[in-house]
């Protein structure tokens, strides 16, 4: 594999995201539409359909398939595909369309991620997996199990899970478009209804709707575009075994973050990710998965995270600052469309255009998902020129 073949080749020249959150007065076709004229809007472009040549589509929970976003937005008589690879089909939709760049078909195309599981009903809480004994098993519980392994071998506590809560509202506070604007403490999440121990309500992520888009083009085209494009200098999908048939499985670590985080370390030169990197956003479906997710991208050290948290390491104005409009937590989770709100949060904080959320000087930008048990995990790393 040559490393270098997609580095800096493809622009961000535009894009846009939805309100995300119980959109009950819109349908998949609004979300989308809104997104995409935002991203139009930002990328200059005022003919879609001569200028759009192809569409990448991630969604974990489509009715009609590529027919939403065809039909939306009007662009026929072109290639429109779609993927679904769990939590991380937004990174997976972006990596086809980087590709698809990086190759020479296309010159421009739009990625959209989308879902929205708030028009679905369920019977009860989904099973990820199912143990050794034939029980079904949550997503919580899957989690929490992890948990506890975590507190046991580190030390670490209720506490320090709570405050990446309490971090994670904060952000979610000054970011315009999330699904909770709700400051916590400490105590609120300590005091709130349990999950699943020792998970309350606080440390899970809520589902919400939502829609987002990037538009991709090829770097010697980028400035006919705008100035202040952003470069994708890395892009991976990893999957790694089933956790619960992998027998060196230790509860306190996730094999397919660390084999994503190699290979786009690896794609974007980068050998210390903690001081090379100035801002991430990763996928903190509870508080515990952005504690792991801090060491098995090399933020932290195995073991110390808890000491990372107490230090404000990565708070706003931190020294690496992490999940800076809310994350999952606090911005909402529509499937298919995270990993590409992910990259929307990552655009505008290296344009320097976040508000209240800029982290200062910041020009490398990490994203992180995870799928799955999780099995899969996909990565993407942007830059400035």
């Amino acid at each position: 594999m040559n490393p270098e073949a997609i580095r800096d080749k493809v622009a961000i020249v535009g894009m846009g995201c939805c309100k995300f959150g119980e959109n009950w007065d819109k349908a998949p076709e609004d979300m989308i539409v809104e997104a995409a004229f935002e991203a139009y809007e930002d990328a200059g472009i005022d003919e879609p359909q001569k200028q759009i040549e192809a569409v990448f589509c991630g969604a974990v929970y489509p009715s009609k398939g590529t027919a939403e976003v065809a039909d939306a937005l009007k662009l026929f008589g072109r290639p429109v595909s779609m993927v679904q690879n769990y939590c991380a089909t937004g990174t997976d939709a972006l990596r086809f369309g980087v590709f698809a760049i990086a190759c020479g078909m296309y010159d421009t195309v739009m990625v959209v991620g989308f879902d929205k599981p708030k028009d679905r009903g369920v019977s009860g809480p989904s099973a990820v997996t199912t143990g050794v004994r034939g029980l079904p098993m949550t997503p919580a519980g899957w989690f929490a199990l992890c948990a506890a392994r975590y507190f046991e071998t580190y030390g670490a506590s209720r506490e320090d899970l709570a405050k990446i809560a309490v971090k994670n509202h904060h952000n979610g506070t000054l970011a315009p478009k999330s699904m909770i604007k709700k400051e916590i403490t400490v105590q609120d999440v300590l005091q709130a209804p349990i999950i699943s121990w020792p998970f309350g309500l606080y440390d899970c992520c809520a589902q919400s709707d939502g829609a987002a888009v990037a538009i991709l083009t090829r770097r010697e085209l980028a400035k006919s575009f705008r100035d202040d494009y952003v470069l994708i200098r890395a892009i991976t999908i990893a999957l790694g075994p089933n956790p619960q048939s992998d027998p060196s499985f230790d509860f306190l670590r996730w094999k397919p973050t660390i084999y994503a985080a190699q290979d786009a370390y690896r794609q974007a030169g980068i050998a210390n990710p903690a001081k090379e990197i100035h801002v991430a956003q990763v996928h903190d479906c509870f508080t515990l998965t952005e504690l792991l997710t801090y060491e098995d991208l090399g933020f932290a050290e195995k073991g110390s995270a808890k000491e990372h948290i107490a230090a404000g390491t990565f708070e706003l104005g931190g020294e690496l600052p992490v999940n800076t409009d809310g994350g999952l937590k606090s911005f909402g989770h529509p499937t298919g469309a995270t990993g590409i709100r992910m990259l929307y949060e990552n655009y505008k904080q290296l344009q320097g255009k976040a508000g209240p959320r800029q982290v200062k000087n910041a020009t490398v930008a990490l994203s992180h998902n995870l799928g799955g048990a999780p099995q899969t995990c996909g990565i993407a790393i942007v830059t400035m020129p």
